[in-house]
């Protein structure tokens, strides 16, 4: 991954999922504060990590793909 990425992650996407509502998942979300393990924590952000900005990317790209399907 680049160093660019790992900047937006940083600047941009972290703080959106941290405002994001978390209705419905309250419990789920405090557990993993709660039960983790700091190592297991750290992982646990890595991942989170990746598949952010992973996400990011395909909303990119299927946003850049149906570009020429909607109407002007």
């Amino acid at each position: 991954m680049t160093d660019f990425m790992k900047w937006l992650y940083t600047a941009y996407i972290k703080p959106q999922l941290d405002e994001a509502p978390q209705d419905g998942y309250e419990m789920w979300l405090s557990l993993m504060d709660s039960l983790l393990t700091a190592e297991l924590r750290e992982a646990y952000n890595k991942n989170l990590e990746f598949t952010a900005i992973h996400a990011f990317l395909l909303g990119l790209r299927t946003g850049e793909g149906l570009s020429p399907l909607t109407p002007r």
